[in-house]
């Protein structure tokens, strides 16, 4: 990836002979769809493109959880910016947007802008596309899923019905009558603008011939953890936005018509399971990204709170005695227990100038899935990866015993946090390894989170928590107090379990496996049950933040 502009080994050479000057890094602008606003929408094309970024412009700062998934990548030096709105609060025009864009890409790198939707049939940007043609920069398109068509598919609303469907993006609120009279005769009439031109857009509609009971669904945040449908009436609309407090800027899909009517039966997002949940996620910042992505195919809106810090061993001479040990041959395998062990190690391995070719010949252990892909991305493939339970106990259980005649060396090199427990090395002695156990780093507790969000936990704002360890547990109380009595909690095993009881706290759903993923399935399996019971006893279904909590945990 090239984030400056000076030479580089691809650039051609200078047609004009004898000339001294060099090319250097010509600008490039890649308009690329994101899709309505869940992060899986994302073509292939466009995770390539934001990989490739140099630097990378929003249409808003609700784009960035985009760039959370984990199948995005973006490069240490590469920027990130958000065009936002006027002081007044209104969307940037065209020749605004083009000028910061143009701007971004005249230093010569690559600029990946972000566009909701699909760049030329929702969001308009065929004017920024023109002022790279004027300003000498090359641009290209990566299409995405249209919003158009897909916010209502989200919203449960099939559009495939006799009379046909007119589609409209109008977040510009010029609703002329060459362009809405179409909407008079079409059965169904899917319109994306802004919520404050829906006056404008409720008067085109009668103008054009429809009625003011005509069915219409509204969709805020449409295909986000947040998405919001109304349904109402044509004539009630403004009324029915105005319940939403959203503000005059926010976009907002406008369905109206005979699919409108049926929306009921076929509602299939806002009733998955966790829908609208918040749900606490306290871990380790680098290491939310799988649980997050889950939560969020559940429908869940997951917030991380880091209780734990990652920090270097106080004294590195262990570690550096045990990496020149790997390379010297020291070892017959290593055994990693964890993401930050393999993080650890391929930091020195850096530092030192290595790279994966060091463990030729060694065998590779990993005490879960999450690791394994760690270790993968690396470019190792592990030799053992527990079958059954994924954890040290499950590592040791599974681990072959030495055996002076197939194995040439006895040691087991095992890198992993100060705070870890015996299991894993206690396991492999009494296999008959060798065990040199080295600290590769250290876990201390993290900064207290903001006051709004430690406000949130003790009074119930959040529907669940989940935890993934005893130190995720143990942190959490201590730089945030407990969770409210009312809040869901999650656990990824027994041993956290029992922390949880330690400190006070009820447990409702401990995973079947100890993996982030497993922890997810479980969380979201006690929501469905919980739904289906609540709709049995004609009970509303309420998330765990709208319900009156008990008075105590335990």
């Amino acid at each position: 990836m090239s984030t400056t502009s000076v030479p580089t080994t691809s650039d051609p050479p200078s047609s004009s002979a004898g000339s001294s000057s060099s090319t250097g890094t010509r600008g490039r602008v890649i308009f690329v769809g994101a899709g309505p606003g869940d992060p899986d929408l994302l073509t292939l094309g466009a995770i390539a493109a934001l990989a490739d970024a140099s630097a990378v412009i929003l249409d808003d700062d609700r784009q960035r959880e985009i760039l959370g998934h984990p199948a995005i990548t973006l490069g240490s030096d590469a920027s990130v910016t958000t065009l936002g709105f006027t002081e007044g609060q209104k969307p940037l025009t065209p020749s605004a947007r083009a000028r910061i864009v143009l701007k971004q890409a005249a230093g010569g790198g690559r600029v990946v802008r972000l566009v909701t939707g699909d760049p030329f049939w929702d969001n308009a940007v065929a004017d920024e596309a023109a002022a790279c043609v004027r300003g000498g920069i090359d641009f290209e398109v990566v299409p995405g899923v249209s919003s158009l068509t897909a916010v209502p598919e989200y919203a449960g609303i099939d559009l495939v019905h006799a009379g046909g469907v007119q589609f409209a993006s109008m977040t510009d609120g010029r609703f002329t009558k060459v362009a809405t009279t179409p909407w008079g005769n079409a059965a169904t009439v899917v319109v994306s603008t802004l919520v404050g031109h829906l006056s404008s857009l409720v008067d085109a509609a009668r103008a054009a011939g429809r009625a003011g009971d005509d069915h219409v669904v509204l969709t805020l945040h449409g295909g986000s953890t947040n998405q919001v449908t109304v349904p109402c009436l044509l004539a009630d609309v403004v009324t029915a936005m105005s319940a939403t407090e959203a503000p005059d800027h926010d976009p907002v899909h406008v369905i109206m018509g005979v699919a409108a009517e049926q929306r009921g039966e076929l509602s299939w997002y806002e009733t998955k399971p966790l829908f609208g949940w918040r749900v606490l996620v306290p871990r380790t910042k680098d290491q939310a990204s799988a649980m997050v992505a889950r939560l969020r195919t559940y429908g869940a809106h997951s917030e991380e709170v880091p209780t734990i810090s990652v920090e270097p061993p106080r004294s590195p001479l262990q570690m550096d005695k045990a990496i020149r040990g790997l390379v010297e041959g020291r070892y017959e395998w290593i055994a990693f227990t964890s993401v930050n062990a393999v993080k650890a190690v391929r930091e020195k391995f850096e530092e030192y100038g290595l790279d994966a070719r060091a463990f030729s010949g060694l065998k590779v252990a990993v005490v879960g899935d999450v690791t394994a892909t760690a270790l993968r991305a690396w470019g190792i493939e592990p030799d053992l990866v527990p079958r059954d339970e994924q954890s040290a106990a499950g590592l040791a259980a599974e681990f072959p015993p030495y055996d002076e005649v197939l194995d040439p060396i006895n040691r087991v090199f095992l890198p992993r946090a100060d705070i870890a427990t015996e299991t894993l090395a206690a396991g492999l002695i009494e296999l008959g390894w060798e065990v040199e156990d080295v600290t590769a780093y250290r876990t201390v507790r993290a900064a207290p989170p903001p006051a709004a969000v430690r406000e949130a936990i003790k009074t119930g704002k959040f529907d669940a928590v989940v935890f993934t360890s005893s130190s995720t547990v143990r942190n959490l109380v201590g730089i945030a107090g407990k969770p409210h009595p009312g809040t869901i909690i999650a656990v990824i095993g027994p041993a956290t379990q029992k922390t949880c009881e330690e400190h006070g706290l009820r447990v409702d759903v401990v995973a079947d496996k100890p993996s982030v993923v497993a922890l997810a399935d479980a969380l979201a399996a006690f929501a469905a049950d919980r739904r289906d019971a609540m709709l049995a006893s004609g009970e509303p279904v309420l998330r765990p933040s709208q319900r009156k909590a008990p008075t105590r945990r335990v």
